[in-house]
């Protein structure tokens, strides 16, 4: 690692790598749009507007990552661009409605991404990997039928072959160069891949080289606004809750990439803070809003900035600016803009769908890493294929094409809602999690042992467990206050849940938040062991000796640990856990 995220490179550097970015992820940013209008039949008025706004509200909301306002941004590079699955659903807003349906729609979802931002914490339980996998590996069966449709977009007395040919070579070298190249070149294969396939598109005719030469080369687009429908008719109705489904879905991309960030940007490795991640849901929601304000396709973070951090090892925050600076300036500049609005349908498909391939890969991966058993195999299964069968209208579609005004009819939304009602489902049967809410002050502990108490004996535990259950509270209940800076003020409270999983308990504390993270400090302990351990790793140090896992999630508004407990060899266990 050359640059931190909290380092300061030269100011060369950062800009190279900003205008390196930028080259990677424009044709998405400008592509996606693109797709949308022209499926939807949209004028080329509203394309070049949609394309103007798309770039600029980018390179904003890119700056807006970087630097961190408040509550808002993550503070770390996390390049910002359209978002391929709202692709199925903009298409419907602008076809139904035209673009000031669109407007609402992406405002009003927006409005619920701030909350998802401000309260991640109560989601937990319902967005799982599980979840977000399933509905990630869905997006590309939702969007391909219309990216499918594009392998034939070329104008009329185009020669036979200039389309299979144009795109097949440009699945071919992308797909090449990421399979066979190593290291910076593995990046450029897509830019690579429409570069090419853009050349042989020209040799027959299919590139649009007039639009590029007519462009002016700084300016507004042609377009204007179209302002916003407010009427709140059958359509938006209709379309809102897949535009807040898919709106969720955006978050848990961003939350994936924000941990992955974090993951890439420090030397030495750190537990993941949440708070940064809600910061990067907060921006990007931000993004959203004024996607919506602005008319044009909502937004997300893309992952091939943590790709690019890693390879150059510089995460200076620096370089987040400089490439948010470079997307607002290309806005202005229609002839940059015109050289990708003008990539044949063909080649355009062909890219697109190598890249939803990825994501279909992406999903799976984070279905399996979270550790698949049958349930959640269950789940991601009976979802996915709901999903399938909903969107190609195969599941009693007289009895379901016009429930709730068509919802059902989008696969990644149907096949989403059985995840979370399947996922709903198995956490409302497990044995029922034992609370206690206590003020967050030692002087509690007696009423926390008791509890704990109680709470060993339903479980039918003999006295070994019981005690390394009462150890296990004391330690985390004292860390917990230290690292609050021992602040044990009014209105700070303490909710203690436990149960049973497997053969050992699994103990939750949500408190007031702290500085500190106990995963950090428990990973620093082995490599600080010729110090003389303060009081607080003596407590640390215990904990890890008792529990099997701990895990700390910090929020803005909650500091959430995770204690599990295994009981210990031979211990008598019996009873239901309820």
């Amino acid at each position: 690692m050359r640059y931190e995220a909290n380092e300061k490179p030269p100011p060369a550097l950062a800009f190279g790598l900003g205008l390196q970015l930028a080259i990677l992820t424009a044709g998405g940013i400008v592509l996606t749009p693109a797709i949308v209008v022209r499926a939807a039949g949209g004028s080329e008025d509203f394309l070049a507007w949609a394309v103007f706004a798309a770039v600029a509200i980018s390179g904003a909301t890119t700056v807006l990552q970087a630097v961190r306002v408040g509550r808002v941004g993550a503070g770390y590079v996390l390049a910002m661009g359209t978002s391929g699955a709202f692709i199925a659903i903009c298409v419907a807003a602008i076809a139904k409605g035209g673009p000031a349906m669109l407007a609402t729609l992406v405002v009003a979802s927006a409005l619920f991404q701030f909350a998802l931002a401000a309260r991640l914490s109560l989601f937990r339980r319902i967005l799982t990997p599980t979840v977000a996998g399933t509905v990630i590996m869905l997006i590309p069966v939702t969007v391909m039928p219309i990216i499918f449709g594009m392998l034939k977009a070329v104008p009329e007395g185009s020669p036979e072959f200039a389309a299979p040919v144009s795109a097949l070579l440009t699945v071919v070298v992308i797909a090449g160069i990421a399979l066979k190249a190593t290291g910076a070149l593995r990046l450029w294969a897509p830019v690579i891949g429409v570069v090419v396939g853009s050349v042989v598109a020209g040799f027959y005719g299919l590139y649009e080289v007039e639009r590029v030469a007519n462009a002016d080369w700084i300016g507004l687009p042609e377009g204007s606004w179209p302002g916003l429908d407010l009427g709140f008719g059958p359509v938006f109705w209709a379309l809102l809750p897949a535009f807040v489904f898919v709106t969720l879905v955006g978050a848990i991309e961003t939350i994936g990439d924000a941990v992955a960030i974090q993951r890439v940007s420090w030397r030495e490795p750190r537990a993941v803070d949440f708070r940064a991640v809600q910061g990067a849901v907060a921006a990007d929601g931000m993004g959203n809003l004024l996607s919506g304000l602005a008319a044009t396709v909502p937004n997300t973070t893309y992952s091939t900035s943590v790709s690019v951090t890693e390879l150059t090892g510089v995460a200076a925050r620096r370089v987040g600016i400089a490439l948010g600076i470079v997307f607002v300036a290309v806005a202005f500049l229609p002839k940059a803009l015109a050289v990708v609005l003008a990539i044949p349908g063909p080649v355009a498909a062909a890219y697109i769908t190598v890249l939803l391939a990825m994501l279909f890969v992406l999903g799976m991966k984070i279905v399996v890493q979270d550790g698949i058993d049958y349930r959640k195999g269950l789940i991601a299964g009976i979802s996915f294929w709901a999903g399938v069968g909903f969107q190609h209208g195969l599941i009693f579609p007289e009895y379901f094409s016009e429930f709730a005004g068509g919802l059902l009819e989008n696969g990644m939304t149907a096949g989403g809602l059985v995840a979370i009602v399947l996922t709903l489902f198995v956490e409302l049967t497990e044995p029922r999690r034992r609370r206690i809410e206590v003020a967050f002050d030692v002087s509690e502990l007696p009423r926390i042992r008791e509890f704990i108490a109680g709470f060993a004996t339903r479980s039918g535990w003999d006295g070994a467990m019981t005690h390394r259950l009462d150890a296990a509270v004391e330690e985390t209940l004292l860390t917990l206050l230290h690292a609050s800076g021992g602040e044990e003020g009014e209105g700070r409270r303490l909710l203690l849940s436990a149960h049973r999983e497997g053969g050992g308990a699994v103990l939750e504390f949500i408190a007031a938040p702290g500085e500190d993270n106990l995963q950090d400090r428990i990973a620093l302990l082995a490599e600080r062991a010729e110090e003389a351990p303060a009081e607080r790793e003596v407590s640390l140090r215990l904990l890890r000796h008792l529990a099997s896992s701990v895990h700390h999630q910090q929020y803005h508004d909650t500091d959430i640990v995770t204690v599990r407990v295994d009981a210990p060899v031979g211990t008598a266990i019996g009873g239901t856990g309820r």
